[in-house]
């Protein structure tokens, strides 16, 4: 049966076209909010690095009422590296609202997630975001939305459904663009209208598949679901089944059941076919595992998640400051914490390394990884990671590597810049359009990407716009040069200092600033010419009785150190070098840190 009482639909779109601001929007005119409450804005990036970053990370829950109709909401990350997040939520909802900038159009993610819900045949609406802009375009964007969904083989059904027209900022929505909307009520009826209620089945044992998993520290762990069949209610014995391993069959109790109302989750008794629920009672309940009756242990099938591309390698943090600011710091905490990370993101992978200390972790891309490793560090954790590496694979006995979708808007100044950079990065130019801005199509190499976003800005004078998503294994491309220049290398552990940084700083650009602790072979600086420079910047002047005020330490004028983010600093370091991340610092360092033995090697190597 239909349950027309319901409508459970998700979110999905491009990075920065507006999902969170539309979903605050339809939570205030939907009633949730009073109406002189203040709400911060993009009140379902709950998470610290959410809020920074102005990206959504995890895909979130909610639910508004329109009418005597309850409608379930599912807000999904926009960035191509959190992609596995798009796929797995999916499995939970009928169908999806496709937002789309009228500015900037459909881009990669877009073609990516619309792909994703067309493979499991969800009715799509497509919705036209910030069409209050100065610059927008939106009857451009319409038509290339339409050559997008017949590339993509869409029904006709999908063609014929209206486009809406929304300013999320002003919470305005319309069916025609010649008639400004005043609020978001066409965009509530169309989804009633278009997005059909969940076919579900009432009368048969409980079933649900579990997408999303949550933790409290009162309850423990929390998986959340669409209930596909029968009904189940508090303290009632269930077992949890998981499709890839069925011999595993958990019975468990279930201590609490609630389902989603605006922001909070409400307790409830009992759920149905239909319901989007949170239950707990299981430790290890995991996403991808299947909650149904003991006298029917049916696994449902779960949406195959896309391979990762980068890997990484953690290790236990073995600088000469190692345990100084950390609380975590042994190889038992770092594994148990990455395995850990493994059950609620289903898009990583973590192995053991060659040593005990040593971890592989495999992620969707740079982002993914980073936004792990600022987490961690956050936690307290203390350890060092490798450069980022791609993934490679041999398909009938020919090494493929990742290749990424690269759309770029620039101006057309610094086209011949960007196509120049991409194509020694290994790049083929598909498409260039435009006259004043001109979008370009690349098919690039993910290791072609490592390092180059800082290139782009500075090409672009920061006016240009990129984004890449997967697109899969081709034929490895050959070499790509990875840093043209060298770095400064400390030469002795101690305290860096005014006159030390004074005499280094005509070698390169700075890292670190006077009283900095450093140690022997940590980086503090990036030469200005191809290979390492070793340099003392913990040199003091030598004190005399002669007074020269020219030559005093305070007329030493120190060039401003370049402050090295998370990104920039796994972007810059090279094979030979490693990352040391604690709570507190962020350390480049050379893998063998006595300038002999690195010496010693270099000579052999040439050998």
């Amino acid at each position: 049966m239909i349950r027309n009482d319901i409508r459970n639909i998700a979110i999905i779109a491009h990075v920065d076209h507006g999902k969170t601001t539309l979903v605050d929007q339809m939570l205030r005119q939907a009633g949730v909010f009073r109406q002189n409450q203040q709400v911060r804005e993009r009140v379902m990036d709950s998470g610290d690095i959410e809020r920074e970053r102005g990206i959504t990370i995890l895909a979130k829950n909610t639910a508004v009422h329109w009418g005597d109709t309850k409608i379930n909401i599912v807000d999904t990350p926009g960035h191509a590296d959190f992609s596995g997040e798009v796929e797995r939520v999916l499995k939970m909802v009928d169908g999806v609202l496709l937002l789309t900038d009228s500015f900037e159009g459909p881009m990669p993610q877009t073609r990516f997630v619309l792909s994703k819900a067309l493979d499991l045949n969800l009715p799509v609406l497509m919705v036209i975001n910030k069409v209050d802009r100065a610059d927008a375009r939106s009857a451009e964007v319409v038509d290339e939305l339409l050559d997008l969904l017949i590339d993509l083989d869409a029904g006709e059904e999908t063609l014929d459904r209206p486009i809406l027209y929304v300013s999320a900022r002003q919470g305005t929505a319309t069916t025609d663009l010649d008639v400004p909307g005043t609020d978001l009520a066409p965009l509530f009826e169309a989804i009633l209208t278009y997005i059909p209620g969940p076919e579900c089945f009432p009368d048969g044992p409980f079933q649900t598949l579990i997408s999303t998993v949550d933790y409290n520290e009162y309850v423990g762990r929390i998986g959340i679901g669409r209930v596909t069949r029968g009904s189940a209610h508090t303290q009632e014995q269930l077992v949890r089944v998981n499709a890839l391993d069925d011999s595993v069959r958990d019975v468990f109790k279930v201590t609490e059941l609630s389902v989603f109302d605006g922001l909070k989750r409400l307790p409830a008794e009992s759920v149905s076919a239909g319901d989007i629920i949170a239950l707990s009672g299981l430790e290890d309940l995991n996403i991808g595992d299947t909650v149904c009756e003991a006298h029917t242990p049916e696994a449902l099938p779960f949406v195959a998640i896309g391979e990762p591309t980068v890997s990484m390698t953690f290790s236990v943090n073995d600088s000469p400051f190692a345990g100084r600011e950390g609380t975590y710091v042994t190889s038992r905490h770092l594994r148990a914490r990455l395995y850990k990370e493994t059950h609620t993101d289903v898009s990583l992978r973590v192995v053991d390394g060659e040593t005990p200390d040593q971890f592989i972790v495999k992620g969707r891309g740079e982002l993914h990884l980073s936004v792990l490793i600022e987490t961690m560090r956050r936690q307290g954790y203390e350890f060092q990671v490798s450069r980022p590496e791609v993934i490679l694979q041999e398909i009938d006995g020919q090494v493929m590597e990742p290749i990424e979708l690269l759309r770029a808007d620039v101006p057309s100044v610094a086209a011949g810049a960007v196509i120049e950079k991409l194509g020694r990065r290994r790049g083929i130019l598909k498409t260039m359009t435009g006259q004043d801005r001109v979008r370009l199509e690349f098919s690039v190499p993910s290791r072609g990407l490592f390092g180059y976003r800082n290139e782009f800005l500075t090409d672009t004078r920061g006016e240009g716009i990129m984004s890449a998503v997967f697109d899969g294994f081709e034929p490895y491309r050959g070499e790509i040069p990875r840093r043209n220049v060298g770095a400064l290398v400390c030469f002795e552990t101690g305290e860096s200092t005014q006159y030390g940084l004074y005499g280094a700083q005509e070698r390169g650009a700075l890292f670190i600033g006077s009283q900095t602790p450093v140690y022997a072979g940590m980086i503090c600086g990036q030469s200005s010419r191809p290979g390492d420079i070793v340099v003392n910047v913990c040199r003091k002047k030598h004190v005399t009785n002669t007074r020269n005020a020219a030559a005093a330490e305070d007329s030493m004028r120190l060039m401003s150190a370049r402050a090295m983010t998370l990104e920039e600093c796994m972007e810059f370091i090279d094979e030979d070098e490693l990352l040391e991340v604690t709570p507190q610092s962020l350390r480049m360092r050379k893998r063998i840190l006595s300038h002999e033995q690195r010496a010693k090697g270099i000579n052999r190597a040439k050998k």
